[in-house]
């Protein structure tokens, strides 16, 4: 028998370990071709007009994934295959052999899943288009076409994961002696406990650590960039050390409270965790980490994309506006009208001065800004939701004003004065509170400050004279039809060739909607990929584990125990394996989304909520696979 023989009917003969690595793989590869056609995809490029730098990153991102999960599960593999590989070594073949062996079949297994990932990728291409054109609200027709360039890259990426695969393969031959062949699969077992004193130190270490990250989540807009880095330090190093020292240290004290009398259900859950947890902690740290990196990042792209449309009307509460250009307004209205589209035209007049926005808690501050006086009667005749202040008082309006830092901190600095210099005089008037939105498009001149009509006659009549005076006449227009919004636009783009005057509400909405479209696209993609990835990966271990279980299972059917019975125990520790990183993982990211969340004006709790039940769902599918899998062995065991 040939060694390509040999090779097939040992692929033939370990599909059942294969199959679910096999699936991932092609499953990483074909969404890293989906990337490689978009990118070059002209059709779709020019219906998006955005810039296609996005899919460049998402696949180098997808090209690390596809190399971690393949190292990862190659090496398990190896791990569990050393017997096989002790015995070639035994009956006298040469370690070259062994090594080209191996390689062959680890590129047969490799070029089936290249094909498999190139095929399934353009039958799904155009599916994968579809979703980010209804992401980003777009109509197109889009053809199936096949993209040469990105199949050469996906060849590439699968090149480039065999000489990976192949310098592992390489390493574990040579470097192994027969004797540690023969005895990798074993796992080493507790066999003394920990150190009391330094490991409750430790435990109780990576407890704090992590309570620090997630005290100083809600401190990280006062500092960025160092409470970011020192918040993801210690989260990361507490994490580290809750899975190397906090677990094992509460399993061993959980079994000194028993007095090692676990009994079955904890002796085939509790147990195997003991004996596996040191083994098993850089794995599951790695997971947590990642899992609670890409919650947060889906969350986040999702929590963008959710809040479009309230978001562009904070900024922009007007479809249209013109600001002192009484004769392109009319003809817009005119033109709005002959095209049939039903608009409602309201005029506001303002003053726009330069004033001292005081602050209480700095007496020192002495800045002059543009202020823009709106009154508040007749802004309610346009229908804006808002009372009329007192006479002599003022409400400051910002849609940006999270932006600036935290709210609350700022809510300190009212109720403040506004002070007009008027010949030499200072004018007064009362800044009661802030609110987070614009009562004028965003490309109005000046801070927003909504007063009484009489306020703002007032202050006419008194700064008149100054030279930064200026009286603003805004025509300001909602349309009825929301669906008729498209055209409006497209007339709105002829006119107001001032660039700072280029805001409409329609054109800022689909601007922003394909931005977010596309972090959510790539985001939910990534985060599928790893899923899928570290989904496979906990699988394996525990096959492996079941593997190794075999013999136990033996001996509990000798003594009287059946299937359901030892599953139950089984159960209990898959519940424990697949929820502790996920839990753990998802607390992180709940910090980790708070501490972000300055960046977002609106709710990310619903966004949030949404892709954590949906992370949470693809690890119970694992789950229930691995237990299955679980289930079968125990079987096979007791016949």
């Amino acid at each position: 028998m040939t060694v390509f023989e040999l090779v097939l009917r040992s692929m033939r003969q370990n599909v059942k370990h294969y199959y679910l690595y096999f699936f991932a793989l092609i499953f990483s590869m074909s969404l890293y071709f989906v990337f490689a056609s978009l990118q070059h995809d002209q059709a779709v490029q020019n219906m998006t007009h955005t810039s296609f730098a996005f899919f460049q990153i998402a696949g180098v991102m997808l090209i690390v994934i596809v190399a971690i999960f393949t190292v990862s599960a190659n090496g398990i593999f190896l791990r569990r295959r050393s017997r096989e590989i002790g015995l070639y070594r035994l009956i006298g073949l040469s370690k070259g052999w062994v090594v080209r062996y191996l390689m062959i079949e680890n590129i047969l297994l490799g070029f089936g899943a290249l094909l498999a990932a190139i095929i399934c990728g353009a039958l799904v291409s155009r599916l994968f288009v579809l979703i980010l054109l209804n992401l980003l609200g777009l109509e197109g027709i889009v053809g199936i076409s096949f993209s040469v360039p990105a199949a050469f890259k996906t060849a590439m990426v699968y090149l480039l994961i065999i000489v990976i695969t192949s310098i592992q393969i390489m390493l574990t031959v040579y470097r192994n002696t027969l004797l540690n062949l023969f005895q990798a699969d074993k796992r080493p077992d507790l066999t003394k406990p920990p150190k009391a004193v330094t490991s409750a130190i430790f435990a109780l270490l990576g407890l704090a650590l992590i309570g620090y990250g997630y005290k100083l989540s809600g401190h990280v807009d006062k500092e960025l960039f160092p409470n970011a880095l020192l918040m993801l330090g210690s989260i990361v190093t507490g994490t580290y050390l809750l899975f190397h020292v906090t677990i094992r240290w509460c399993l061993y004290r959980f079994r000194k409270r028993k007095d090692g009398h676990l009994g079955l259900t904890n002796s085939l859950s509790m147990a195997p965790l003991m004996h596996h947890t040191k083994a098993n902690a850089n794995s599951l740290a790695l997971i947590t980490v990642l899992s609670a990196l890409t919650i947060t990042l889906i969350s986040m792209a999702y929590s963008f994309y959710y809040s479009v449309e309230h978001e562009t009307r904070r900024d922009l509460p007007y479809d249209f506006m013109f600001e002192n250009d009484q004769q392109e307004a009319l003809s817009f209205k005119m033109e709005l009208e002959k095209e049939g589209i039903n608009v409602h035209h309201h005029v506001v007049q303002a003053v726009l001065t330069v004033g001292i926005i005081l602050d209480p808690n700095d007496e020192s501050y002495k800045v002059e800004e543009s202020l823009l006086w709106l009154p508040a009667e007749q802004l309610k005749q346009t229908g804006a939701d808002l009372n009329v202040p007192p006479d002599g008082e003022a409400i400051l309006y910002d849609a940006g004003a999270s932006l600036a830092g935290d709210l609350d901190e700022q809510s300190k600095r009212y109720p403040t004065e506004i002070a007009l210099e008027q010949h030499e005089q200072t004018v007064m008037y009362t800044l009661r509170t802030l609110r987070e939105r614009n009562i004028m498009n965003l490309n109005a001149l000046g801070s927003q400050l909504l007063v009484s009509e009489a306020t703002m006659d007032n202050i006419a009549e008194q700064m008149a004279d100054t030279p930064d005076y200026k009286k603003i006449h805004f025509d300001t227009y909602q349309v009825s039809d929301k669906e008729e919004l498209a055209i409006a636009s497209s007339i709105y783009e002829k006119y107001d060739n001032d660039e700072r005057l280029k805001y409409d509400y329609y054109a800022q909405y689909k601007k922003v909607l394909e931005l977010t479209g596309l972090l959510i696209f790539i985001a939910a993609f990534l985060g599928l990929v790893f899923l899928i990835s570290t989904g496979s990966i906990l699988y394996f271990k525990q096959m492996t584990e079941a593997e190794q279980e075999k013999q136990s299972f033996k001996t509990l059917r000798q003594l009287g125990f059946d299937v359901d019975m030892i599953m139950k125990g089984i159960i209990r520790k898959q519940t424990i394996v697949f929820l502790l990183p996920l839990s753990i993982g998802m607390l992180h990211s709940i910090f980790a989304i708070k501490a972000a969340s300055f960046m977002i004006r609106s709710d990310t709790t619903f966004p949030a909520s949404i892709v954590m039940v949906i992370y949470t769902v693809i690890y119970f599918v694992f789950a229930l696979f691995t237990i299955g899998y679980y289930r079968n062995i125990v079987k096979n065991a007791m016949t």
